[in-house]
């Protein structure tokens, strides 16, 4: 698991910027006294694997640079419902004006590390490995695939100039399977991977010099069927339609990894809490 968190000012830039404005928490000004001091504690109100947290900490800093802020977890821990992640005593106008920024950016990331981890618990012990899509919010891709890591799951390529990935519209303006991946062997070096969705694509692709199947919208059975046909010659992955509830059937099929969109595109956000301590 990679812990090395992507570069994010940009992103508090963005956030502070459409949160404040020019005239600032004109809330927190009109009913906090000037110098007024606050004590607090982001709590996980649900159970939750933890993504984003040292951003969260960048957030209130930048907004009181005095604060005191104590962290209470590592991003990839697993808490319970109740657990303190940090504690924070400063300024209240600048740690209100922060709060939402804050818990928006670790609800969101913590969301895709939280339903990562219940897909890679789905699959433990089958050998399989779980892969994150390119379906993320623009802007927020490098973040996602961060998350999917803290979560328990591997990245799949970053975007379309790190890896050549041959689907079907590709397949079909190219006229076929064969001829997209020899032209792709052609002009890169980067190994090819294509996809395909019916077992008679399987040895055109691999006669064509092929480094990696993706086997598009299988059901298990012909997953197992494509598994052997491809006999260990190049690693395989499932993907298309994958839920919690068909994952481990999917994995036991003998593929190497399973991409799922849904890790990053349906993650819904944790229940994440600012709790006010005096």
């Amino acid at each position: 698991m990679s812990a090395a968190i992507p570069p994010f000012d940009a992103l508090l830039d963005a956030a502070f910027a459409e949160d404040l404005g020019e005239a600032g928490d004109v809330t927190s000004a009109a009913t906090i006294p000037a110098g007024a001091r606050l004590k607090a504690a982001m709590v996980a109100r649900e159970p939750l694997a933890l993504a984003g947290l040292p951003i969260a900490i960048a957030a209130f800093a930048r907004l009181d640079p005095e604060a005191t802020i104590t962290a209470h977890a590592r991003d990839g821990a697993r808490l319970a419902a109740g657990a303190a992640m940090l504690t924070i005593e400063g300024d209240a106008r600048a740690l209100l004006a922060a709060e939402r920024t804050a818990l928006n950016i670790v609800q969101h990331l913590s969301g895709i590390a939280t339903l990562t981890a219940a897909y890679a618990d789905a699959i433990a012990g089958t050998g399989a490995t779980l892969l994150d899509t390119r379906k993320t919010i623009p802007g927020l891709r490098a973040l996602a695939k961060y998350a999917v890591r803290m979560g328990g799951g591997a990245n799949h390529r970053m975007g379309l100039h790190d890896a050549i990935l041959i689907k079907d519209n590709h397949v079909a303006v190219a006229g076929g399977v064969a001829q997209a991946v020899a032209a792709a062997k052609a002009a890169s070096a980067l190994p090819v991977q294509v996809e395909v969705d019916r077992l008679d694509q399987i040895a055109p692709a691999l006669d064509a010099g092929a480094d990696r199947l993706l086997l598009d919208n299988m059901p298990p059975p012909l997953l197992r069927e494509a598994v052997g046909l491809v006999a260990g010659r190049v690693p395989t992955e499932a993907s298309g339609g994958v839920t919690l509830q068909t994952i481990r059937a999917i994995a036991e099929t003998g593929v190497t990894f399973i991409s799922v969109g849904r890790l990053t595109q349906s993650a819904p956000a944790v229940d994440i809490g600012l709790d006010y301590a005096g």
